[in-house]
């Protein structure tokens, strides 16, 4: 891709059917998390969420980087979220950066992250906002907010533990170590590892895969799974019977067991 200039947009928008792809879009700042960038996605999030055609999201980036976190020279100059009180900072974040992960996780559209390079610190926390997750096999990873005196503020703490488990997790963050893509995909982190030849291709596939079915069952089973997360057995069930009381009732439910008797491609009409 070719060196951005101030009028390139911060998030490219790419529109494949039923299919979005998202991609970051400052690879000469290894498309390092900005104010800027984070109003990009929450908007995307938004626009994704209120139209009902769009059945997957890809999120990927331009360049050789995913994502490297934050801005060291902010951090440096104390500048933005880096300046102020410590009750300023925290309006700050709240106000900021935080806003990703509460507009991932309200997004009932899955997210195919298609890890092209180094996802560090907040990126590494991009990625885990995502539903399903691939990298290239050069891919380095880190939860490297200790390396700089640093907590993880965009939501890694909470993130990590539930895609490693709390003894990985705590290795992860105490040590600040990078990973590879290798153990990323040993530890659940990713659930494939490709060649970079074959990341957008490979993402494509699992999202038409996925928007195939019918766009309100693919919503409802998004929610499931995250709410699921939080929920006790018991507050899953209830919800998940609710849930299928909706599904039951539309259209393409109805479509799809019928064409599952005649033995044939079901014509879904996302009602």
């Amino acid at each position: 891709m070719n060196a951005h200039t101030e009028e390139d947009p911060v998030l490219l928008w790419e529109r494949e059917g039923p299919i979005v792809v998202l991609t970051l879009n400052r690879p000469k700042t290894r498309n390092m998390i900005s104010g800027e960038l984070t109003d990009a996605l929450v908007q995307a999030c938004g626009r994704i969420a209120a139209d009902v055609s769009i059945k997957c999201a890809i999120l990927t980036a331009a360049g050789h980087v995913f994502c490297a976190g934050g801005n060291l020279k902010a951090m440096h100059a104390r500048e933005h979220h880096f300046a102020g009180s410590p009750a300023e900072n925290r309006v700050y974040y709240d106000s900021g950066v935080q806003r990703l992960a509460r507009a991932f996780s309200a997004l009932d559209v899955p997210v195919v992250a298609a890890v092209n390079g180094a996802a560090v610190g907040a990126g590494l926390d991009l990625v885990l906002l995502c539903d399903v997750r691939i990298a290239v096999d050069t891919t380095v990873f880190a939860e490297s907010f200790i390396r700089l005196g640093l907590v993880s503020a965009a939501g890694g703490s909470w993130l990590l533990q539930r895609h490693v488990g709390p003894a990985a997790a705590a290795e992860l963050t105490l040590t600040g170590d990078d990973f590879d893509a290798r153990r990323a995909l040993q530890l659940g982190v990713v659930s494939q590892v490709v060649s970079v030849e074959q990341l957008l291709p490979r993402a494509r596939e699992i999202a038409q895969r996925i928007a195939r079915h019918p766009a309100h069952a693919i919503r409802l089973n998004k929610r499931l799974l995250r709410e699921s997360q939080t929920q006790s057995l018991e507050g899953t069930l209830t919800l998940a019977a609710s849930m299928q009381g909706l599904a039951q009732h539309t259209a393409d439910h109805r479509e799809a067991v019928a064409a599952a008797l005649e033995q044939r491609a079901p014509n879904y009409v996302d009602k």
